[in-house]
C-alpha cells in the first residue's frame, strides 16, 4: 500500500514539475503601440487546457485513430474563426530516423544523393545537405507532437476532410464579389504607392515577401504600411494589425514608431521566434494583417535545424502560407539577401509565397525603389519611388527629378550633356548622360552606368557611319547620380552626348532623346513611345528626338508646347543637331 501511494505521489510531482516548466516558458501576450497588455485568458489556465487536451489524446482510441491528439472530432474544436493555430503546423518531429536531403539553392530541386551539379538546372555548387525526419516518425501519430496528422501519414493535418472539399464553378466563385472583398485599398499617398506596385491594393490571403540589403528600410516600409492597415479608410473601420520581431525588442520598435510619429491605436507589437506561439497570438487576436521580421529568425520547435536553416525556413514559410490561406489574412515576411543580392535561404522559398518585392537604394542615396519581381495578383511591371527622410519614407512626386544634375545657373548650354527618356515598369524616368572626348588621354575609355559593350558598339557606330574621328580621344561615359542606362532607348543620347563634347558643341536645356541605334547607323524605334513622349512634354521639355518612323504618329498626339524632331540616322541627328 505505501509503495502503491508513492508511486501516485511520483507521478502527480512529475506532471506538476513539467507544469510549472511549460508555465515558465510561456511569453508574453503581444502588446499595443501604447504599451497596454492584450487582453486574453491567463497563461496558467492556457497552460492546463493544453495540458488537460495532452492527457484526453493518450486516453482517447477513437480520437488517435482519426489523427486528432485531443480527443475530439473536427467539428468539436473548430471555432467562429474558421481555422486553428495547430492545423497550420506540419507535422516533424526530431524523433525516429533521420534522412538526408541534398537541396539546390538555385532551383529548390532536392535529391537523395549528393552530384556534382543539380540535374535538373545544372548548375555546379548548388547542391546543399540538410536532414529532416523519415515518414514513419512524421507517421506515428501524436506520439512525435501534439498536432495529429492524417491517417495516411501525410502530415496535412489542416486541410478539411476529403468529403468536405468540393470543386467549385468559376462563376460560382466570382458571382457577387465586389472588387472591395478581391483587395482592400490602402488609403493615403504611401499606401497609394505601395497599392501601385501590389496591383492595385492588398488582397486577403496573401503571402507577401519583401527583400533588400540591410539597413535600406524594409522594416520602416512594414512598420508604416502596418499603422495604414490597422487605422483604416472611409470604407473600412480600424482593425488589430500584428507586428512580429524576432530581431528587436518590443521597445526598440516602440521608439522607431515614435521618431516616426505612429501613434495608431490597432497596431500591436509582439517580439518572438517561436512560430507556433506567434500563430497562437494571432489567433486570438484575429488582425487584419500579420507581418514577420524576419522570417530567418522563426523557427518550428519539431522541425529539424536552426533557426535560418534550409528546413525552417522552408516549412515555417510553407507554414505561415497555409494560415494566410485558411484564416484570409495577408502575411507580410521580411527575407535577408545574401551577398548576391538574392533572398538567403532556398530559392523555392520565392516560388512558395504569392508576392517578391524588393527595396532598392544606393547607400550614398536616400531614394528608395519598390520593385516588384514576382505578383500572382497584378502586373511587376510597377514601381514605387520613396525618399528616406527623418519621419520615414516619403513618397517622390517627380520621380525624374531623381537623375537630373543640377544645371549650372550661370550656363544655359553645357557640352556633353544628354537627356535619355527611360522606361522601368510602367513608369518613364528622364536621366542624364554625361560624355567627354579627351585628345592624349592615356585612358582609351572608361564608363559608369553604361553597359561597356553597348558603349563600344556606339563609339564603332559613330566612327563607322558618322564618319567622326574620335579614335585619338579617351572617352569617358556617366550616367548621373549612380543610375544604370540597361535599356536600348538611351543610345540616341550617348550618341548625342558623345558627338557634344567631341564637337565641342553643347545641347540646349529642353531637349531630350528617345531612340535605339542600329549596326548601320540607323535610329530605331522604342517600345511605349507616347509615354515616353508625354512625359517629357509634362516635365517642360521643348525638343524631343525620335526615330523618323514615328514622328508622324506622334505628332497627331497634339501635345502643346513640344516639337518633334525625327531622325532616319546618325548623320540626320549631327545635321538637326550640331549645325549653327
Amino acid at each position: 500500500m505505501l509503495i502503491a501511494d508513492m508511486r501516485c505521489f511520483r507521478c502527480f510531482y512529475t506532471r506538476a514539475h513539467s507544469l510549472l516548466l511549460q508555465s515558465s516558458t510561456i511569453p508574453y501576450s503581444p502588446i499595443r503601440l501604447h504599451l497596454r497588455r492584450l487582453s486574453s485568458s491567463s497563461p496558467v489556465s492556457s497552460v492546463f487546457d493544453s495540458f488537460s487536451d495532452q492527457n484526453d489524446a493518450s486516453s482517447s482510441k477513437e480520437d488517435s485513430k482519426i489523427g486528432f491528439s485531443d480527443g475530439k472530432s473536427r467539428k468539436a474544436i473548430s471555432n467562429t474563426k474558421g481555422w486553428d493555430p495547430g492545423e497550420v503546423v506540419m507535422n516533424k518531429t526530431k524523433k525516429g530516423k533521420l534522412k538526408t536531403v541534398w537541396v539546390c539553392e538555385s532551383c529548390g530541386n532536392s535529391d537523395g544523393q549528393w552530384w556534382g551539379s543539380c540535374r535538373s538546372c545544372h548548375k555546379v555548387g548548388t547542391m546543399k545537405r540538410f536532414s529532416e525526419g523519415s515518414e514513419a516518425s512524421v507517421s506515428g501519430g501524436s506520439k512525435g507532437t501534439s498536432f495529429g496528422v492524417t491517417e495516411g501519414g501525410t502530415g496535412l493535418s489542416w486541410l478539411p476532410e476529403q468529403a468536405m472539399v468540393q470543386p467549385h464553378r468559376l462563376t460560382d466563385v466570382i458571382h457577387g464579389i465586389t472588387q472591395q472583398q478581391w483587395r482592400f485599398s490602402l488609403p493615403g499617398h504611401f499606401g497609394n504607392e505601395v497599392a501601385r506596385v501590389l496591383g492595385g491594393g492588398l488582397a486577403p490571403g496573401s503571402l507577401i515577401l519583401i527583400g533588400g540589403d540591410p539597413g535600406i528600410g524594409k522594416s520602416t516600409l512594414l512598420l508604416q504600411l502596418a499603422s495604414i492597415i490597422a487605422e483604416g479608410s472611409e470604407l473600412v473601420e480600424q482593425a488589430p494589425v500584428l507586428y512580429i520581431s524576432g530581431e528587436e525588442s518590443v521597445e526598440q520598435i516602440g521608439s522607431r514608431a515614435d521618431r516616426m510619429k505612429i501613434q495608431t491605436e490597432e497596431l500591436y507589437l509582439f517580439s518572438s521566434s517561436d512560430l507556433q506561439d506567434i500563430l497562437n497570438k494571432a489567433h486570438r487576436l484575429s488582425p487584419r494583417a500579420l507581418i514577420i521580421d524576419s522570417i530567418q529568425t522563426v523557427y518550428l520547435k519539431d522541425v529539424t535545424g536552426s533557426a535560418g536553416g534550409l528546413t525552417q525556413v522552408k516549412e515555417c514559410t510553407s507554414t505561415l502560407l497555409r494560415f494566410a490561406k485558411k484564416s484570409n489574412v495577408p502575411v507580410f515576411l521580411v527575407g535577408h539577401v545574401t551577398k548576391a543580392g538574392d533572398i538567403a535561404g532556398p530559392r523555392v522559398l520565392e516560388h512558395i509565397v504569392d508576392v517578391v518585392l524588393y527595396l532598392e537604394g544606393e547607400e550614398s542615396s536616400a531614394y528608395r525603389l519598390l520593385r516588384s519581381v514576382k505578383n500572382r495578383f497584378g502586373s511587376t511591371d510597377e514601381l514605387g519611388v520613396f525618399e528616406m527622410s527623418n519621419s520615414g519614407l516619403e513618397v517622390v512626386s517627380n520621380p525624374s527629378a531623381i537623375y537630373l544634375s543640377q544645371q549650372n545657373p550661370d550656363s544655359d548650354v553645357l557640352a556633353g550633356l544628354a537627356v535619355a527618356v527611360v522606361m522601368d515598369g510602367s513608369r518613364s524616368f528622364l536621366i542624364e548622360v554625361q560624355a567627354l572626348c579627351s585628345p592624349g588621354s592615356t585612358v582609351s575609355r572608361h564608363v559608369n552606368g553604361v553597359q561597356a559593350s553597348r558603349a563600344d558598339m556606339i563609339i564603332a557606330v559613330l566612327m563607322k557611319q558618322a564618319g567622326l574621328r574620335i579614335q585619338e580621344n579617351g572617352i569617358f561615359l556617366n550616367v548621373a547620380n549612380g543610375m544604370a542606362l540597361s535599356e536600348t532607348a538611351g543610345d540616341l543620347a550617348i550618341a548625342a552626348a558623345i558627338c557634344s563634347s567631341f564637337l565641342e558643341f553643347p545641347i540646349p536645356h529642353g531637349v531630350a532623346f528617345i531612340g535605339e541605334i542600329g549596326l548601320g547607323g540607323e535610329v530605331r524605334t522604342v517600345p511605349r513611345m507616347e509615354k515616353r513622349v508625354s512625359t517629357v512634354a509634362k516635365l517642360g521639355f521643348n525638343k524631343c528626338v525620335v526615330p523618323k518612323s514615328v514622328e508622324s504618329s506622334l505628332k497627331a498626339l497634339d501635345l502643346k508646347d513640344i516639337e518633334i524632331i525625327g531622325c532616319k540616322n546618325l548623320k540626320e541627328l549631327i545635321n538637326a543637331m550640331f549645325r549653327g
